[in-house]
């Protein structure tokens, strides 16, 4: 199984380690969906910045 995270929140004016899990996920501008694999590693990161990503899952 594999997720879709979608960015919908600027990491503009939050704390650094926000910033850097955003760009580990693959996410660079507002609106940019990327696909990552359902693992315990990609799955802390949303956690850490789940107010500014939408998540859904997808059967691949």
């Amino acid at each position: 199984m594999k997720l879709k995270i979608t960015l919908v929140k600027s990491p503009i004016a939050s704390l650094p380690k926000h910033k850097a899990n955003v760009e580990a996920l693959g996410l660079h501008k507002v609106g940019q969906t990327v696909i990552q694999p359902d693992d315990a590693a990609i799955r802390g990161k949303i956690f850490a910045v789940k107010h500014m990503v939408k998540v859904e899952e997808v059967d691949e």
